[in-house]
């Protein structure tokens, strides 16, 4: 079966499929010629997409990616410039969270718009693991605390020790200042030796949170976890990662229990301009 197929009848032969092709597969050789594979171009297809997705006048259609599975962009839901940049000011870091639970229906639908993300090479590998038990978050906090008892008497920085020696009295005193007893918590990972797997991960996962803002919910990301994932043995069993992989990030989610109501200011960028 070939790759793609061309509705003639559709087909302007405007060649804009074959410049935006990242892989540069799909051949137009002159103006009066419909788009055609290279030879052996089926080896190098990453199946992005862009190909159906820049053809104004669907006449292309990739065998693994039906015409009918790929909507229509509807302009009018596009937001303005000037909402987008407020909603990425606006956006808080919550640490304070309702005693609300968050249905699985809308944890289903942040993942499966997060999805969207880009990743190197379109490999889409990110992989989610959603905490819905808040005993088992808890657990997972303890054994953060755990992590950084077995690091303090290792850590030389005094800025750091200190940090560390302020998560333990913390928690000793019954706050939980890891995850915030947050009602979900959300872990992304990757095959670990696949090119970009970090930066895939954390671009989904920014994609999940920001779209989770706009739903009425706070988010958190959780370093402490992430940094304890993937180096204290106990956490990465209960885990149960697959074998391979590593935890590239995480988030805390819930209804925030205070509203922020104004924008606080940012050091100014730091840029170099070539």
């Amino acid at each position: 079966m070939s790759l793609f197929t061309i509705d003639r009848s559709k087909c302007k032969r405007d060649g804009m499929c074959a410049k935006e092709c990242p892989a540069q597969i799909i051949i137009l050789e002159d103006k009066d010629a419909f788009p055609t594979l290279m030879d052996k171009g089926e080896e190098f297809c990453i199946n992005c997409g862009h190909c159906v997705a820049v053809c104004p006048h669907g006449a292309l259609t990739l065998s693994k990616m039906p015409l009918a599975q790929c909507p229509g962009i509807q302009s009018d839901l596009l937001p303005e410039a000037d909402q987008i940049k407020h909603l990425l000011m606006a956006r808080r870091s919550i640490r304070y969270y309702k005693n609300r639970m968050v249905d699985r229906e809308l944890l289903e639908e942040l993942i499966d718009t997060a999805r969207y993300a880009p990743t190197g090479s379109n490999k889409q590998q990110v992989q989610w693991m959603v905490f819905e038990n808040p005993a088992e978050i808890n657990r997972l906090a303890s054994m953060v605390i755990d992590f950084i008892r077995l690091m303090r008497p290792l850590t030389t920085d005094e800025t750091t020790a200190k940090n560390m020696e302020r998560k333990i009295a913390a928690w000793d005193q019954g706050i939980d200042s890891i995850l915030r007893g947050a009602p979900r918590l959300i872990v992304v990972h990757s095959q670990a030796d696949l090119p970009f797997a970090e930066a895939n991960c954390l671009i989904a996962l920014s994609y999940l949170e920001l779209y989770a803002y706009t739903k009425g919910l706070g988010t958190c990301f959780a370093g402490y976890l992430t940094a304890a994932a993937n180096f204290h043995e106990p956490l990465a069993r209960f885990l149960g990662l697959p074998q391979g992989h590593k935890c590239f990030g995480a988030v805390m989610l819930g209804y925030p229990q205070y509203k922020y109501t104004r924008i606080p200011t940012r050091n100014a960028p730091v840029a170099t301009w070539r």
